[in-house]
């Protein structure tokens, strides 16, 4: 299943290279909400509450009362999460909250899962309505709108997160915006390791990759391939 993403800085509709460089740029919110309107799911994110830069809870609030919406970007909370569903959102996705950087003289030996909030989280809204961001960049996680990099692995996540939600969501960051391609060898790889939906995103650019993460079970988010006309929506 094709998900079309709109990826929301600044008040406009983005995209960006690896969640940094700024390509593409549309205030043109109609056409686009006419034109995804067919699909069973978009993803939106609020990148500017990912980057702790201000919202777009206005137009988020617009878009997902519009379209079937999952919704990410800044929620860092059972009541923030609470607050986009009741605002019209189908899903929430959660990722840096999901994730404790070990502080200097702290017990432990890395990185680690919080658990205890995801149990929250999940018992509060439905566990179907909670999916785990884990993006990654060079192999481990990233968070704060991809800025800080944790030593912890996508794996790991995963395995530690199975109980707490109802998809996980994969970025490949070292891929994102450059529509050079989804590594099928990551997809297939995570696809053992869970029984939940797994979505996937980064680099993907053309039908034929979405066909075969199809094959294998795997949701694929697209962005820059759709917005160029890479990838019809």
């Amino acid at each position: 299943m094709l998900i079309p993403s709109i990826d929301l800085m600044g008040g406009r509709i983005v995209q960006l290279v690896h969640g940094e460089k700024l390509r593409l740029a549309f205030d043109d919110f109609e056409y686009w909400i006419q034109r995804f309107s067919p699909y069973p799911l978009v993803q939106l994110i609020d990148l500017d509450a990912a980057m702790r830069k201000g919202d777009n809870r206005g137009l988020i609030e617009k878009i997902s009362a519009r379209l079937p919406c999952q919704v990410g970007g800044g929620i860092g909370t059972v009541a923030k999460a609470v607050e986009v569903l009741e605002a019209g959102a189908r899903r929430v996705i959660v990722g840096s909250a999901l994730f404790r950087a070990k502080a200097a003289g702290e017990a432990g030996e890395s990185d680690s899962v919080d658990t205890d909030f995801a149990d929250e989280l999940s018992r509060t809204v439905g566990i179907e309505r909670v999916v785990c961001g884990v993006d990654t960049k060079a192999g481990r996680i990233a968070v704060k709108g991809w800025t800080e990099q944790m030593k912890l692995t996508p794996e790991a996540a995963i395995d530690e997160l199975e109980p707490y939600c109802g998809a996980f969501l994969y970025t490949h960051i070292d891929k994102e915006g450059t529509m050079q391609g989804f590594p099928l060898v990551i997809a297939k790889r995570l696809r053992e390791l869970t029984r939940r939906q797994l979505i996937v995103a980064g680099g993907i650019r053309e039908r034929s990759e979405i066909d075969a993460l199809d094959s294998i079970g795997v949701d694929a988010v697209a962005g820059m391939a759709v917005y160029t006309g890479m990838l019809p929506a």
